[in-house]
């Protein structure tokens, strides 16, 4: 992450696209298959509601939802950025899901990273618009690609890359190396 992108501000952009998904998901949805074939759709709501709980954990606050729906997130998604926007909370160190030690500018940056590539899981699972925000599309793949992914398989938290054509577009690109089929 260079120190000129304002995660904060990505991070925002990019859960009000969760939210917008969330709010449209039925309870008629929650078991249904998702694309990360290991979780149904409520287990991915839960997955995103734990990227803000993970960056409150970090700065101090202890906050774990379960089952999260829409308005759990939403209450999240707004703790979580006040928060984040306190003097000095970018400095405060954290673990890595992968274990390593890092800032919370980081550990920012890879939230949202993580939160927008599962919109687009959860907006397959649940029949809606898959269309991500082009421009944090290429700003993701401008911090993240390709060092990132790779990291993240040797971690076992990313599946394989899929192959997607040439020519094809930022978001194909952006998911086929995060290992989703666009």
């Amino acid at each position: 992450m260079t120190p000129t992108v304002d995660a904060v501000s990505l991070l925002d952009r990019a859960t009000t696209g969760v939210t917008r998904v969330l709010e449209r998901v039925s309870t008629q949805q929650l078991d249904d298959p998702t694309p990360c074939t290991e979780w149904n759709v409520q287990a991915l709501i839960d997955h995103l509601a734990g990227g803000p709980v993970y960056l409150l954990s970090a700065l101090g606050e202890v906050s774990v939802p379960a089952p999260a729906d829409a308005a759990t997130f939403a209450d999240l998604r707004q703790r979580c950025l006040d928060a984040l926007r306190r003097p000095g909370a970018s400095q405060v160190r954290c673990m890595s899901p992968l274990g390593f030690e890092w800032s919370v500018a980081e550990a920012t940056a890879g939230t949202f990273m993580d939160q927008l590539v599962h919109t687009w899981d959860l907006a397959t699972a649940t029949g809606q618009d898959t269309a991500l925000d082009a421009e944090l599309v290429e700003t993701c793949i401008a911090m993240f690609l390709p060092e990132m992914p790779e990291r993240g398989r040797a971690g076992g938290l990313i599946g394989p890359a899929v192959s997607v054509p040439a020519g094809a577009s930022a978001q194909a690109r952006l998911l086929g190396a995060m290992g989703r089929r666009p």
